[in-house]
């Protein structure tokens, strides 16, 4: 199986995404970026060695120099090539997929994922199967070393977080890196914020010993790791780490949605500015609910990073982020970051003697069910609009599938950018009204 989307390509190493496909794609990224230099990477998945070395030789038979940066998490390439000449790049990676899935997101010049548009005209250069000349003099290869030492120095540097108060406070942290591409990047991250550092699945060898979506039910280990070690916070990344999940000192997992608020808490009592943020339409109404007490506002977006870095752009958001654990800082680069992620956390928590269950609990409070429905077999464009008939009592919103939204609730499906599903997500104050919304879509299958 192979999936197009705007997230770029994923599919099976075995039978769909194989060396010899990937070069089809190198050729077509050649073929539609301007002339200039391409930068990429790869998460730890043994796969990526493969393809990403047969694009790279590809690009560079066709004359195009490529600096490498390795195993790095993606938003360290997205870093990369928003701090240099290069016209583009991509990283090698299925981010959450199981690893028998391999993938490739490609960046444009401006270091944001390719446009639905653009995504759209480069699978159409793929399925031309054009044959292109290869160039009279090759292109040049650059090993970057020190890729992610660069990124963590910007992080550092942020306007909107206190270095040195964060350090004065010598957090003790455990990070799970899932033995991904966050493996060596994020313990150096904590370690340069002045942190205790106690590491959990941080081998890059891709060897995914939790689930790779860096959800509750995957972290039992971490949380137990934070209560045994008495540390002050849990913090845990996807494969490719651009999404965080936090562990309160208690054990707790807070949830993937409660990344973005309390980023955004914290942003706003150190900038003490008026905001307007950006998330998707599946991101806690929790955000919303702060913004309000602060005299900020939420603008949504489609569900989909370039479709949040999009508005970002649009209506001149310095923060937004999704609720999958998606951190985007307009100040560092336009993607998805955990980086800026566990810098911004850890300096909300810098701002008071409080626990970082204590400044969890003064959010508003919501309980999200996230669920799923295979599309084989069933119409799912039929689903869809049979759902879109449930709530006659609700605001309805159908620019990314169908949102229904109350006050106190919402419940949103829609088809998944990634996967042969059809993902439901649904919030309520309880769980029990979250799982009921959740029941009633199911039901229609």
């Amino acid at each position: 199986m192979l999936i197009q989307s705007i997230s770029g390509v994923r599919g099976l190493v075995e039978s769909h995404l194989t060396p010899k496909i990937a070069i089809k794609y190198a050729k077509a990224l050649h073929k539609y970026l301007p002339n200039g230099v391409i930068i990429t990477g790869r998460d730890s998945r043994p796969s990526g060695e493969l393809i990403l070395q047969a694009m790279t030789d590809q690009l560079i038979v066709l004359g195009r120099s490529v600096v490498s940066c390795g195993i790095v998490p993606t938003p360290t390439v997205q870093f990369m090539v928003n701090n240099t000449e290069a016209v583009g790049g991509f990283i090698v990676t299925a981010s959450h997929n199981p690893i028998e899935w391999n993938g490739i997101k490609f960046l444009r010049g401006d270091s944001t994922f390719f446009h639905p548009e653009q995504c759209k005209d480069l699978f159409k250069i793929v399925d031309s199967n054009s044959d292109l000349q290869e160039a009279d003099e090759r292109g040049l290869f650059w090993q970057e070393q020190n890729a992610i030492q660069k990124h963590i120095i910007s992080c550092v540097s942020l306007s909107c977080i206190d270095l040195n108060r964060i350090r004065k406070r010598k957090f003790k942290v455990v990070i799970d890196a899932v033995n991904g591409a966050g493996s060596k990047a994020l313990p150096a991250m904590l370690e340069s914020l002045g942190c205790e550092v106690l590491e959990l699945n941080c081998e890059p060898n891709g060897q995914f010993t939790r689930g790779t979506e860096p959800l509750p039910e995957h972290l039992d280990e971490l949380s137990n790791m934070v209560k045994d070690n008495h540390a002050d916070v849990g913090f845990a990344v996807d494969p490719d780490a651009d999404r965080l999940a936090v562990i309160s000192e208690k054990g707790d997992p807070l949830g993937e949605e409660y990344t973005i608020v309390l980023v955004a808490d914290g942003y706003i009592k150190q900038t003490g500015q008026v905001e307007q943020f950006v998330v998707n339409l599946s991101t806690s109404l929790a955000l919303e609910k702060l913004a309000e007490i602060k005299n900020c506002s939420v603008t949504r977006s489609s569900v989909g990073e370039i479709n949040v870095v999009n508005k970002m752009i649009e209506i001149g958001s310095k923060l937004g982020g999704e609720g999958n654990g998606g951190v985007i800082l307009k100040e560092s680069h336009l993607g998805r970051d955990s980086l800026v992620g566990v810098t911004m956390v850890l300096n909300r928590m810098s701002q008071s003697n409080e626990s970082l269950s204590s400044i969890h609990k003064s959010l508003p409070q919501f309980d999200m069910v996230k669920d799923k429905v295979s599309i084989e077999g069933i119409d799912s464009d039929g689903f869809i609009e049979r759902a879109g008939q449930l709530f006659d009592d609700a605001e309805k919103n159908t620019i990314d599938g169908i949102k229904f939204t109350w006050n106190d609730r919402w419940v949103h499906l829609r088809k998944s950018n990634t996967e042969p599903i059809i993902r439901i997500y649904a919030e309520a104050t309880d769980r029990i009204q979250a799982l009921e919304l959740v029941s009633k879509i199911k039901n229609l299958v």
